[in-house]
């Protein structure tokens, strides 16, 4: 799968030392309205628990067609991806994406 480009698609975006979130359109993806969003917790400690997503879609829809939801999984693991370089630049916590997915996603 190719690097997608979510700077020009993003609807809002807050990073900090404690996690935060991203959010972004799907109009370009062929889903008007929809959005997907990355986000992250705080665990404590100066640690960030792994990046999660959820989209729109699955939020309004108990079931999607299987072809839908690969390609919503592919979106999303490549705005995690995004989101865990922007939140993980030189100095700050230097873990690996890889790394990261281990973490729990909460604390509690």
């Amino acid at each position: 799968m190719k690097k997608m480009n979510f700077e020009k698609i993003t609807l809002r975006k807050k990073i900090s030392l404690r996690g935060g979130g991203i959010e972004i359109s799907l109009d370009d993806f062929g889903y008007p309205g929809e959005k997907m969003a990355a986000y992250q917790n705080y665990l404590g400690g100066g640690m960030l628990g792994k990046v999660c997503v959820n989209d729109t879609i699955r939020a309004k829809h108990k079931f999607v067609e299987l072809s839908i939801a690969d390609e919503l999984d592919q979106i999303g693991e490549g705005l995690k991806k995004y989101f865990h370089e922007l939140t993980n630049p030189e100095g700050w916590e230097n873990q690996t994406f890889e790394q990261n997915q281990t973490m729990p996603e909460r604390a509690y």
